[in-house]
């Protein structure tokens, strides 16, 4: 979480997860400053989700981390778009292009 600007947590058949990654496409992100983990063919998709369970207090997906802390899931991100807190956030950690 520490090493990318933006890690999304996410599966890729899942709508929110798909609601996340499109608010977050509608920027012009720096290359390579958003990861996104999908994680449902992983061996360690359980350990994932409860660890994410630990930081967040939800095991569900997306789990969106923005300069290593949690910002929200996809609701959260899309409706962070309008109000330009999204905006705000990547520019805090110098994501935009």
């Amino acid at each position: 979480l520490q090493t990318n600007k933006v890690v999304i947590f996410s599966k890729s058949f899942c709508p929110y997860c798909t609601k996340a990654k499109d608010a977050l496409n509608t920027f012009n992100l720096l290359p390579g400053a958003m990861e996104v983990v999908e994680i449902e063919d992983r061996a360690d998709c359980d350990q994932i989700q409860d660890y994410l369970k630990e930081l967040t207090g939800q095991r569900s997906v997306p789990r969106v981390f923005i300069g290593g802390k949690f910002f929200g899931g996809g609701d959260d991100t899309a409706a962070a778009v309008k109000s330009g807190k999204l905006e705000a956030e990547l520019k805090g950690v110098n994501a935009l292009a």
